[in-house]
């Protein structure tokens, strides 16, 4: 879970790339440097991002079974919000109780 600023988009094969830099980590499950790949398994823009928007991004770590591919992945149902400060007040208070 971190806040993160959309620097840009690229269609990859049948995958979408966003380079995001990250803003606020708020769950360390595994680190995070302040530029990272996010990657979306569709072309669609599900759910949509655009470039120079900030969002709360849910994201999780993929790692192929060959352990050759890692990299982070949001679904396209996954929970990509803009980000306001409500949604920053949200999240800490969430933190507090897991």
């Amino acid at each position: 879970v971190f806040q993160g600023r959309i620097l840009a988009r690229r269609l990859v094969g049948q995958e979408t790339r966003y380079e995001v830099e990250v803003k606020t980590p708020y769950r360390h499950r595994f680190p995070l440097v302040t530029r990272e790949y996010v990657w979306v398994p569709n072309t669609c823009s599900c759910p949509p991002l655009r470039e120079g928007g900030e969002y709360l991004l849910m994201a999780r770590r993929h790692v192929n079974y060959e352990r050759t591919l890692n990299r982070i992945l949001l679904q396209d149902n996954g929970y990509a919000r803009p980000w306001t400060p409500r949604e920053d007040r949200l999240v800490r208070e969430a933190a507090r109780h897991c």
